[in-house]
């Protein structure tokens, strides 16, 4: 890896809505800006994206304030929509720990997206989350194979530590599931390949699991393409076709939902968007 900078800034509110219509939250966090978990897909993922780590060093602050205004109405927060909550930059700063500390006294929901096994460190926490409200831990994989894994995020957690590192916090009571991600055509899309995936998740605790195909946006389309015309020469006619923009033609997608539909069905799993409460007992409908 190469050598890190942390520019320290503060921010006026942690939280920021969430414009997608069809995510089953409106507010996001991201306590870090430009993750040094750089993947072939990732915005960002070059030399300088892999060096610099904005830090957002008053964030529990600024969430604690957020989190007291009149106008706020306890919806679910996700953290990491944008940059690894747990890379580098938090073994300095530890601010995903103290932002969840804060949402654990406000009894405030959460979903927290990570590909890191350090996550296992704040289950005490998470662990009180859950015992208040609405708390999940989602584990963004895609394959078990290892070679196509470092290629697609080669500096994030192997999956084998992602699946224990869940088993644990699932072990201990917390809601996790798995965000099949990214379903890229030629590389994580074999129906065999995802039926392992699903059925490692099931295995190690998760209760639910979602997919999100490849989606190639401004930006991270320029960094990619040429990176897998590089490493898989022979899909580059394939993803050419298949993304005349940023996402994957409709057939595909259509095909890939379906396809999960399937496996969960198959494994007893649920979406991750119908989760509710009842009862004092988290569950996801299927």
């Amino acid at each position: 890896m190469a050598d890190v900078i942390f520019e320290e800034i503060e921010c006026r509110s942690a939280i920021h809505r969430v414009q997608a219509a069809n995510l089953p939250f409106r507010w996001a966090l991201n306590p870090y800006r430009t993750s040094t978990q750089a993947c072939g897909y990732c915005e960002g993922a070059d030399g300088r994206g892999e060096s610099r780590v904005i830090v957002k060093v008053n964030a529990a602050e600024a969430l604690r304030r957020d989190l007291s205004r009149p106008e706020w109405r306890s919806e679910t927060i996700a953290i990491g929509t944008a940059c690894e909550p747990y890379h580098a930059a938090e073994l300095r700063y530890s601010l995903t720990h103290r932002l969840l500390k804060v949402l654990r006294d406000a009894a405030n929901p959460v979903t927290l997206f990570t590909r890191s096994a350090l996550v296992v460190r704040d289950a005490d926490v998470l662990v009180e989350l859950a015992g208040s409200t609405d708390a999940s831990v989602v584990f963004p994989m895609a394959t078990l194979d290892e070679e196509v894994r470092q290629r697609i995020e080669p500096a994030s957690d192997p999956v084998e530590r992602r699946l224990r590192a869940m088993e644990h916090l699932a072990g201990v009571g917390v809601r996790c599931g798995v965000l099949l991600a990214p379903v890229a055509p030629g590389l994580t899309d074999d129906p065999a390949s995802l039926d392992r995936v699903v059925e490692a998740a099931q295995a190690h605790g998760a209760t639910f699991v979602h997919p999100n195909v490849l989606y190639l946006r401004p930006g991270t389309r320029e960094w990619s393409m040429p990176l897998l015309r590089e490493a898989y020469p022979h899909l580059a006619d394939r993803y050419a076709a298949y993304y005349r923009g940023p996402h994957g033609a409709r057939t595909f997608t259509q095909d890939v939902h379906q396809m999960i539909d399937e496996l969960r069905e198959r494994f007893g799993l649920a979406r991750a968007a119908d989760a509710t409460r009842s009862g004092g007992q988290l569950q996801l409908a299927m």
